[in-house]
């Protein structure tokens, strides 16, 4: 999937415009004739990156080092890392984080060093640019005609700097709707809402991330006329619009504040809420609930009209990684499609290597089919790359809708 933002909107996973040209460069959107397969069937990378020449994986087998990676949790499935380990004789240390901005705090605490390869948001870009704690890929050492040329163009127009390209895809996934599907018909299509949630049958039975549940709230006030937004990419544009914006969104949260049942800040929570807190319905990733209905739970996940939020996160390698024959040796057994499968399957996320449909299990399969397989370009919203000002602003109002 990819490139499903409206024209003339920027381009990421968590935020808005960057700061700098370079680094919000726009990759222009599919057009409507596009077809519906614009997910499972895309073209080859760039041209630009496949002219860089002849990718190549050099002997990593022979070295004794490690290879240290940081990624958020579920995204590393412990198949991936026996396979490699199987294949290489190289020993995977993973290193969870929680979040973003933990990455980013603690790869700036050790100056780049201890850890081989981490995982990024694209949308992260402006916050990580001007840290020098990365280092550019060799791209002759990277497999770029495996990537799906639209993930690929998107973390090259946003993580592209002094003539060096510091992010490759790995997954990407979905922010939308969720729902226990016997206790709520929630509806497929353009007649699902995000403004659904605030029905009076699902007060107290709610459940989000708050600032991501503030977003749809502005998406959906946005397509009723009620708050014009631009898809809510105005509020990226500068601070006094994000304040008009977020205020009108906060005062519409707080009126609706005892719909929440509970907030969530992981995957792990998502399941628990919808097993064992009295979740009905919610604001979800796709992955978890995608699991839970894999697992049997009578569990439904599905885009709203207004748009899933999409993210895409990535690899980036730092600047003090010791173990780069191990860093390559990895990238070329992730881009492979069978991995790309695998790493769908188990994740429930989705991927961003070419083929890797075919390499997935026939329940993710269908699963990814019948989320996506209908969709046009403009029905999932991405993440735009965050001004550095963005994320504190939005704090405030995040914290004030958790407060009540």
């Amino acid at each position: 999937m990819t490139n499903l933002d409206k024209a003339g909107t920027g381009r990421a996973d968590s935020a808005s415009s960057a700061p700098k040209a370079e680094t919000n460069t726009i990759v222009k959107p599919l057009t409507q004739s596009t077809s519906r397969r614009w997910f499972l069937k895309s073209a080859t990378a760039t041209a630009a990156i496949a002219a860089t020449g002849p990718w190549i994986v050099r002997d990593a087998r022979s070295s004794s080092g490690d290879l240290r990676l940081m990624m958020g949790p579920g995204q590393l499935p412990r198949a991936v890392v026996r396979g490699f380990e199987k294949e290489t004789g190289i020993k995977v240390r993973h290193f969870p984080y929680s979040g973003d901005g933990q990455l980013l705090n603690k790869i700036l605490s050790v100056h780049g060093h201890g850890v081989d390869l981490i995982s990024p948001a694209v949308s992260q870009a402006p916050q990580w640019r001007n840290t020098d704690v990365l280092q550019p890929f060799d791209m002759n050492r990277v497999a770029a005609d495996r990537i799906e040329g639209h993930h690929l163009a998107r973390s090259l127009s946003n993580w592209t700097w002094d003539k060096g390209i510091y992010h490759l895809p790995y997954l990407w996934g979905t922010e939308a709707l969720a729902w226990r599907t016997e206790y709520w018909d929630g509806k497929d299509g353009p007649d699902l809402s995000y403004g659904d949630l605030w029905q009076p049958l699902l007060a107290g039975k709610v459940m989000g991330r708050p600032h991501s549940m503030m977003l749809g709230i502005g998406l959906y006030l946005d397509d009723q006329g009620i708050l014009p937004s631009n898809r809510m990419r105005d509020a990226y544009r500068d601070e006094e619009t994000m304040h008009r914006v977020w205020s009108r969104v906060l005062e519409f949260a707080l009126q609706h504040r005892v719909w929440i049942r509970m907030f969530w800040d992981d995957a792990e929570a998502q399941k628990r809420g919808f097993l064992r807190n009295g979740v009905i319905a919610g604001q979800t990733w796709d992955g978890p609930t995608r699991k839970l209905k894999n697992e049997g739970q009578a569990v439904k996940f599905r885009i709203p009209r207004e748009g899933g939020l999409a993210w895409l996160n990535g690899l980036s390698v730092p600047a003090g990684a010791q173990n780069l024959e191990q860093v390559y040796a990895f990238i070329d057994y992730i881009y492979r499609p069978e991995t790309g499968g695998l790493i769908a399957s188990e994740t429930g996320c989705d991927p961003v290597q070419i083929g890797a449909e075919d390499h997935m299990t026939e329940q993710a399969r269908q699963d990814y089919r019948e989320i996506y397989g209908h969709l046009e370009p403009d029905d999932l919203w991405w993440w735009p790359s965050e001004p550095e000002w963005y994320a504190a602003a939005r704090a405030g109002y995040e914290d004030r809708f958790i407060a009540g």
